[in-house]
């Protein structure tokens, strides 16, 4: 029941990478894509009708493994408090900016919601990244089963590193750089004119600095953690993950060129599934390693007892089947390019 509930809760969390991503990433590149005032509206409006809809999938994997694995659930809460406040706020901030923007028009103000949600979507993607940095580099786990890591030390590997380090740095910056993509093919989807041509030659660029960014994360990720390359060599179909990393990334470059915004985004989206996938099974059996491999927290020493477990799953699959009927019907009812008189003041 585990090793189910594992799986259960990286499907969660890969869908939110996969739907919040994009929204996160649009906020990334809004400065960039939208000059006037019309232009930004449209921006806002590609993601207006479903970004809090998206959030649903974060809160539901918090709650999930608060249930499942509620010995990761206080370890890493505890652990990780600072930079969860800080992107709490980060959060308040965002949607704030979205909202005033939509329903209070002001030339004073706008400019200044126009930048805390460029701001707080950049914010966050260095964040959500640098936190898989810490999963991927393993935490300071004592005996207790509990850590405490400050924001930053020397910004060196150690045994008691910081939050942020050179690594998850770096894995935060590729992190930006491909929701940014994906955002960006995202609003490329959703719009016309300037602003969709403006969204595919940042796409265009950017793929770029994605191929080099991933690249450097991969062989630093293998050097960092062995167990990774010690779990693929034990279990070869996992290959199947970054293989579908590889050919959505080269499906990408194929669909921008041609101006393919669909196909685009969908490879986007087999991408980043992939890279996440790839991560998760990679240090699987372990939820959170430690830098001492002896107190790392695992399936087996972090779950909840199994009856719990096997109780829970009804519940689960009864709620998904809801949620997965409400994204449906969202999806569906605001599919197309964006039109502002519907779209842009939801």
């Amino acid at each position: 029941m585990g090793t189910l509930w594992f799986c259960l809760v990286a499907l969660m969390i890969t869908i939110y990478v996969l739907l919040d991503g994009f929204d996160l990433g649009a906020g990334a590149i809004h400065l960039l894509v939208a000059k006037t005032d019309e232009e930004r509206r449209q921006v806002l409006g590609s993601i207006a009708p479903v970004w809090d809809g998206n959030e649903v999938w974060i809160i539901a994997a918090v709650g999930t493994l608060y249930f499942a694995f509620p010995a990761l659930y206080a370890s890493s809460l505890s652990g990780f408090y600072l930079p969860l406040m800080i992107v709490l706020w980060l959060l308040i901030l965002r949607g704030t900016s979205i909202e005033f923007r939509n329903h209070i028009h002001s030339t004073v103000w706008d400019p200044l919601w126009d930048f805390l949600f460029f701001a707080s979507s950049l914010l966050l993607c260095l964040f959500f990244g640098a936190a898989l940095g810490n999963v991927v580099r393993g935490v300071p786990l004592d005996a207790s089963g509990y850590f405490f890591e400050p924001l930053w030390t020397n910004f060196q590997l150690g045994e008691q590193p910081g939050i942020l380090d050179w690594y998850t740095i770096l894995v935060g910056v590729l992190a930006l750089a491909a929701l940014m993509l994906h955002g960006s093919l995202w609003v490329a989807l959703k719009t016309i004119g300037t602003v969709r041509d403006r969204s595919l030659r940042i796409a265009q660029l950017n793929w770029w600095a994605v191929a080099a960014l991933t690249l450097l994360v991969t062989f630093a990720s293998f050097r960092i953690q062995p167990a990774i390359a010690a779990h693929f060599r034990s279990a070869p179909w996992g290959m199947l993950f970054p293989l579908l990393a590889i050919s959505g990334f080269a499906g990408m470059r194929w669909y921008i060129a041609r101006g393919r915004e669909l196909k685009s985004f969908l490879a986007s989206s087999c991408y980043l599934g992939g890279m996440l996938l790839s991560v998760i099974f990679g240090v699987f059996p372990a939820v959170l390693p430690a830098r001492n491999s002896l107190y790392s927290l695992t399936i087996e020493n972090s779950r909840a007892a199994t009856y719990g477990l096997k109780v829970g799953i009804i519940w689960w699959i009864f709620g998904m089947l809801l949620v997965t009927g409400y994204f449906a019907y969202v999806y569906r009812s605001f599919a197309g390019k964006v039109s502002l008189g519907k779209h842009a003041d939801e």
